[in-house]
């Protein structure tokens, strides 16, 4: 960051650009020149802070000091108070929930204490666009070292004894997924698509990025491209190395703009560095890879899909086996891993397999990235170290529930994962324990949820999701999440019935024995989870006919306590249909045939007066 007195880190991730990051960025420039500061501070855009709640986010270099909220307002004041007077601005500081004191350093905040960083370690640290802060902190070593001083047999062996398993959700170890493809023979199946018969090599196989992160609440993948593009890219090359292919793909979501402009210029940095193309570092080792976007179809997260996709080809699964490591995209072997296990890579390679496998659990080593979103103070993307229970992530790294409200349920795994209620929040992270608890790690969305959260609405949302988002190959997927569907929207509606819990209970265990892919699979989980843990809220549904949480609008009734009623005409004034009446200082009334359970006046009202029933 060269001899600078100050170096200012701004956020430049997708969550603070659209809170004006870029505009705050502009006026620090403008004022640094304006007092003549130039020579003193510097002003560097990094990728994803973390704590996307509380952008636009900078700070202070070497100080920590922790900036957070910012606006264009704020910038001129604190470029005179902090560095021309020496007087760090203590408004500006982040400050916890139910606190009064402000937090300077952001090492001492609690959303950042128990976060180990691994495929998120350059995260907040570097300009992701350029090359030479990458290398600076020691990037393109390990790619270096295993051109130069190791086979791809020991690279294989390596990622197999540090026990890195696929981060994308299935969890499948990394190192045996890269061996069957470096073993595979494209002669094995002559007649596949692409497959000239010849004897194999390099060109004949490909490994492939999945970046198409398609869970509702979900942005890990998005964060790591945006942050540190050259991670994902060392990491392809070694992999590519280790099987032997000199082409790859990265499959990438349409819908994130920022983060394919930033790899883009990654990829032609690699290629100006000699470290993407032919003889790469001046050995005999040569690759290069494409991007592709995708369109937005959920179900190109599932391997053989998205190879569908890259083919030209409508985006449905493929019977397995044969697996892709056997015949992938135009029949020819293919591995397939997403932006954090390639992330994994290079920091294994460097620091080595027993350090890696000395994180984490037994049978889950490492790290894993979160999205923490939902009910929860601290919202953001979290790196925890495999093992570490539902209750810390929650409550000491997500700073609790808001507004006092009980915490409820999580759910982890995207729109196929499970809703884990609080009698199971002691449960360690990893995979075996969330398969244990009915839900699966997934790429790592996890969702929090309060007492105002209705768990039969939850489930309908998801298979709602899910539904719309199915290929519709499959006779389970397509008919049965329908079916499933249209059993919750009878449940939220109050038309449920007895037996309808049986009858979703069933469907589920038959979907996810019979689908036949991943998505099918998993799509039943928030059901079966939902009725496991939370069984009495159903029967409300459909017995007395009510939410217990007041959400589902065919079971509610909104109401004014006259008690508690001052008549101050706040619900009058914001309800959208004026069907609240009523003089001012004197009880207000809402006509019920008019009123669309909106809840607007349940939002507004201040003294508790409006009543959910």
């Amino acid at each position: 960051m060269g001899n600078y007195r100050f170096n200012l880190l701004v956020c430049a991730g997708t969550g603070c650009v659209s809170n004006n990051a870029f505009k705050v960025k502009a006026a620090l420039e403008k004022e640094i020149e304006k007092h003549k500061l130039q020579e003193e501070i510097q002003v560097i855009s990094t990728g994803c802070n973390g704590f996307c709640a509380n952008g636009p986010i900078m700070v202070v270099k070497p100080d920590d000091i922790f900036y957070q909220l910012l606006t264009e307002e704020d910038i001129p004041g604190l470029v005179e108070e902090h560095f021309l007077k020496g007087r760090p601005v203590e408004k500006l500081m982040y400050t916890p929930a139910k606190d009064e004191h402000p937090i300077p350093k952001m090492s001492d905040i609690p959303f950042f204490g128990k976060q180990q960083l691994i495929a998120l370690s350059n995260r907040g640290l570097i300009d992701p666009e350029n090359i030479d802060e990458y290398i600076a902190l020691g990037g393109y070593q390990a790619l270096a070292k295993v051109l130069t001083k190791m086979t791809p047999e020991q690279v294989i062996e390596e990622i197999q004894t540090a026990g890195l398993r696929g981060r994308g959700g299935a969890g499948f170890p990394t190192g045996k997924k890269w061996e069957f493809c470096r073993n595979a023979l494209v002669s094995e199946d002559s007649s596949a698509p692409g497959n000239n018969g010849n004897s194999p090599s390099a060109a004949d196989k490909y490994i492939i990025c999945n970046a198409d992160e398609g869970d509702p609440g979900a942005f890990m993948d998005r964060s790591i491209v945006e942050s540190d593009p050259h991670a994902l890219l060392e990491g392809m090359l070694i992999g590519a190395y280790a099987i032997g292919a000199t082409h790859g793909f990265i499959y990438i979501r349409g819908e994130y703009p920022l983060a394919l402009e930033r790899l883009t210029q990654a990829l032609e940095q690699a290629r100006e560095y000699g470290l993407l193309g032919d003889e790469i570092l001046g050995t005999g080792f040569s690759f290069d890879i494409s991007v592709s976007k995708g369109a937005g179809a959920f179900v190109c997260g599932e391997e053989t899909s998205l190879i569908g996709s890259l083919e030209g080809k409508l985006p449905e699964p493929r019977v397995r086996p044969p697996y892709p490591a056997q015949s992938g995209y135009m029949g020819k072997p293919t591995n397939i891993n997403n932006v954090e296990t390639w992330a994994n890579v290079p920091h294994i390679i460097n620091r080595g397999a027993a350090w890696f496998s000395s994180i984490g659990t037994e049978t889950s080593k490492g790290t894993k990235v979160f999205s923490l979103v939902g009910k929860v103070n601290n919202t953001g993307l979290v790196e925890v170290p495999m093992g570490i229970t539902m209750r810390e992530i929650v409550f000491d790294i997500g700073g609790g529930i808001p507004d006092g409200k009980k915490f409820k349920a999580v759910q982890t795994g995207g729109p196929s994962g499970g809703c884990i209620p609080e009698s199971l929040l002691d449960t360690p992270v990893d995979y075996e324990s969330l398969v244990q608890a009915g839900s699966i790690m997934g790429s790592g969305g996890m969702i929090v949820m309060d007492e105002g959260n209705c768990m039969v609405e939850v489930a309908r949302y998801f298979v709602s999701f899910t539904q719309q988002e199915s290929c519709g190959k499959c006779t389970p997927c397509r008919e049965g999440t329908w079916h499933m569907l249209n059993i919750l929207e009878n449940i939220s509606q109050g038309k449920g019935q007895e037996g309808d819990i049986e009858l979703l209970e069933k469907m589920g265990r038959y979907i996810k024995e019979t689908a036949l892919c991943g998505l099918g699979n998993t799509a039943p989980n928030p059901v079966l989870t939902t009725i496991r843990y939370f069984r009495n809220e159903y029967e409300a549904h459909i017995r007395e006919k009510r939410c217990p949480a007041g959400v589902c609008k065919a079971l509610i009734t909104y109401s004014i306590d006259p008690e508690n009623c001052t008549g101050c005409t706040a619900c009058a004034k914001n309800c959208p249909v004026a069907c609240i009446s009523g003089e001012r200082k004197q009880t207000h009334v809402i006509n019920q045939e008019k009123c669309i359970k909106c809840g607007m006046c349940y939002s507004v009202c201040n003294f508790d007066a409006v009543r959910v029933r």
